[in-house]
């Protein structure tokens, strides 16, 4: 018997079931495995309020995720969401996982009167690339992204 997929909105008594994803996630971007760390900064992200995130589940088992950060739109004077985080596992991509967790976010937008999402990618990320097209997603021509790198705090 095949089992529903659910999205369900995580609260901190789903950490350790994001916290996995969480991790593989990070190293899809090559960051060195901490599934300790990736706990901890889930965890505080739930417990002070600072992130939405939803959590695909089959069964008993988390397929994929993404994670929302709130922000604001001066020009729009409205909230506005960042979707920082999308990660499907490996062994369960092609099933529309992804769509459905866009798909929720866009619902959390529109719930929250947010004047829409924001979400940036790799240039080389194609399949999520195409996914985004198909959603109704825009690529910004207006606008290039600039990261002012800091040293980090332990240093």
């Amino acid at each position: 018997m095949s089992q529903l997929l659910t999205i369900i909105r995580a609260d901190p008594s789903h950490v350790e079931m994001a916290a996995p994803l969480f991790d593989a996630y990070r190293q899809f971007y090559k960051q060195p495995p901490d599934l300790a760390q990736a706990r901890q900064y889930l965890l505080d992200r739930l417990t002070r309020n600072e992130s939405v995130i939803f959590l695909a589940v089959e069964g008993r088992a988390s397929l994929g995720f993404t994670q929302l950060y709130p922000s604001f739109s001066s020009l729009a004077l409205k909230r506005l969401w960042i979707l920082y985080d999308l990660f499907v596992a490996p062994a369960a991509r092609r099933r529309g996982i992804a769509k459905a967790l866009l798909e929720r976010a866009r619902q959390l937008a529109v719930e929250t009167g947010a004047t829409g999402l924001m979400l940036e990618t790799a240039v080389n990320n194609l399949p999520a690339q195409s996914l985004y097209d198909q959603l109704g997603w825009q690529r910004d021509p207006g606008f290039y992204v600039y990261y002012l790198p800091l040293e980090s705090a332990s240093a």
